[in-house]
């Protein structure tokens, strides 16, 4: 009530604009009339300018930290780091597998290098873009999947799906084995210098077939190129090895995978099924979205589209059997990383600014205002006496001095409006879920809204 009647007053006291094309002098003096200059209005300013939106916005009445109890919860595997860089899929996926690994193990302490990982993440996705760049050589420059993928040639973000095949294809090897450099930290000058390699590439390719290249010449030439990269790579990140030993034993990352990561005849793309909470379409579809994946011979991002509350009983039923899932939100919406809690609280922005913020789920992700921005380890739930949520807990991966020890806490409320993706084994989905996976799924552009890379 006290936010509706402080927006009344200033509706009030802002003159009424009537309707222009353009900021007029006349209009512009109408504008003016919207701030009053009031004590209390100079206050705020003062406030704001000094200390910034956020911690002037706290909400005091909200500070009570939750309780850290849960009647559901999945012992750690030991907090990560991604540091300065948007690998926190890569960190979330290999949390998920090194909590298998660990058990076979033995081991308490044990981390798989994401380096390793990573290094084939960006060779793939180099030859993902200059295969598309040749797939689509006959569009004009300025079409739109063309200048999409200009736009767009390489990213240190990604998705499960970029986890699944990589692993599949490349194995996995402790950190040990190939340790992080600067480089695998802080990624954004190195994924800037490589991307613009790739660009002056695909311009290459494109010329060449505009001369007459055929396709497998092109290919050819794609290749060398890839060589470079791959130098480049090598650089920035060190030689993935072949071979290693771990244990006084000798592993090829694919045979330290197949051992350790997953159980006989597992299939982290096949067993597993991404449900989206995504209100901005129809639900109980299912969704694929073009060139969202890491491999070219890889998979899409297919989701089914759930009610949230469907997707909430998925998640808890996965949870009440000791199994961790890959979970994405948007991380910045009304996160206090002081007390590492996430709760649409925490910060009284309405009252501060004097206005109101009414979009919901479904008009946000529409406007581009929320999408999922950032993959942690889902871990446990806290249950009321009829079984539903009340609040959630996750693995981070911003280092152990973030949040609370490196986890995070979130309320049910705040999950329903900013929890975007979930991946469940089948086992845990009903027969009904399951059946929507034989539709023919919906096929959406890469420039579509659900595109977003976790970072």
């Amino acid at each position: 009530m006290k936010k509706v009647i402080i927006c009344s007053l200033l509706a009030l006291l802002c003159p009424r604009i009537g309707a222009q094309t353009s900021i007029t002098p006349d209009v512009l003096r109408q504008l003016e009339g919207c701030y009053t200059g009031s004590p209390a209005e100079k206050a705020v300013r003062n406030a704001i300018a000094g200390v910034g939106i956020s911690k002037m916005a706290v909400n005091q009445e909200n500070l009570g930290l939750p309780d850290k109890n849960f009647s559901i919860e999945i012992k750690n595997t030991g907090i990560t780091d991604q540091k300065s860089s948007g690998r926190c899929w890569l960190f979330t996926g290999l949390n998920v597998l090194r909590g298998r690994a660990m058990k076979k193990l033995g081991e308490k302490d044990f981390v798989l290098s994401q380096c390793y990982l990573f290094f084939y993440d960006q060779l793939e996705k180099s030859n993902l873009f200059l295969q598309g760049i040749i797939d689509t050589r006959k569009q004009p420059i300025d079409s739109e999947m063309v200048r999409w993928l200009f736009q767009h040639p390489l990213s240190d973000g990604g998705t499960y799906t970029g986890v699944a095949d990589l692993a599949s294809k490349y194995g996995v090897v402790p950190a040990e084995a190939m340790p992080e450099t600067y480089v695998s930290n802080s990624t954004s000058e190195f994924c800037g210098h490589l991307k613009r390699k790739l660009r002056e590439y695909g311009i290459i390719l494109r010329e060449k077939s505009e001369a007459g290249m055929s396709e497998k010449q092109l290919q050819a030439l794609k290749v060398e190129q890839l060589g470079t990269v791959y130098r480049l790579l090598v650089m920035a990140y060190g030689v993935p090895p072949q071979k290693f030993t771990w244990k006084e034993k000798s592993y090829t990352p694919l045979e330290f995978f197949q051992t350790y990561c997953i159980s006989d005849g597992e299939d982290l793309n096949k067993d597993y099924v991404m449900l989206m909470n995504d209100p901005s379409r129809p639900y109980n579809k299912v969704y694929e979205i073009d060139y969202d994946r890491h491999v070219y011979d890889g998979h899409n991002w297919l989701y089914v589209n759930l009610s949230i509350d469907e997707l909430e009983d998925i998640a808890i039923a996965s949870l009440r059997d000791s199994s961790q899932m890959y979970f994405s939100c948007d991380v910045g919406k009304y996160l206090d990383r002081t007390t590492g809690i996430l709760d649409v609280k925490n910060f009284d922005y309405e009252s501060l600014l004097g206005t109101t913020f009414g979009m919901n789920k479904k008009q946000r992700i529409e406007t581009f205002d929320s999408g999922s921005s950032h993959a942690m380890t889902l871990m446990a739930v806290d249950l009321d006496s009829e079984g539903k949520a009340k609040k959630w807990k996750v693995e981070n991966s911003w280092g152990a001095e973030s949040g609370q020890k490196g986890y995070i806490i979130m309320t049910d409320e705040w999950f329903r409006e900013y929890m975007f993706r979930v991946v469940v084994n089948r086992k845990y989905c009903p027969a009904g879920v399951l059946d929507l996976l034989k539709q023919k799924p919906v096929r959406l552009p890469a420039w579509d809204p659900m595109f977003n890379e976790e970072d």
